[in-house]
């Protein structure tokens, strides 16, 4: 077999169709565009929204398309779990954002640390974060070690 044999599987390629080319063809004299108005003459295209000059829906409505609301308060955090901190650090250790971007545990360092209580801990360790959950509270003390929470700085943090 050589490139020139190569041909398409039986029925897996049509021919394309030849519009304006005899009435014969049901596709001729209009080529399949209707008569007369814009969507009949070349370049005569509206754009996927054009809603004949009126204000369009997408911009009456921005809300609820989900994408056009951005709301600058916004908080955004990293979750770490207390048995992922039990895997990684030494007893007496101290945690914090800096360490667990070291560690690997978490890869950005715009985004705020949220521990959460999932897994157990059995190793006392000094944890520094943003947010803590209840549990993880409660598990990180029940092991001998301690919290501190990390002041967080409201304002426009666009993390997007």
């Amino acid at each position: 077999m050589k490139l020139h044999d190569i041909k398409p599987a039986p029925g897996s390629h049509r021919p394309k169709k030849r519009k304006g080319i005899g009435i014969a063809a049901g596709q001729g004299k209009t080529s399949g565009r209707g008569t007369k108005g814009q969507a009949s003459r070349s370049g005569g295209v509206k754009k996927a929204y054009f809603e004949g000059g009126q204000l369009p829906a997408v911009r009456k409505l921005p809300f609820a398309r989900g994408v056009g609301f951005f709301n600058p308060y916004r908080i955004e955090y990293a979750p770490v779990n207390v048995s992922v901190l039990a895997e990684k650090f030494a007893a007496g250790a101290e945690v914090n954002p800096d360490a667990l971007i070291t560690a690997g545990i978490t890869h950005t360092s715009d985004k705020y640390i949220a521990i959460l209580g999932a897994g157990d801990i059995a190793v006392p360790l000094k944890v520094t974060a943003h947010k803590f959950s209840e549990t993880a509270k409660e598990k990180i003390v029940q092991a001998g070690g301690s919290i501190q929470e990390i002041e967080i700085v409201r304002g426009h943090r666009r993390t997007r």
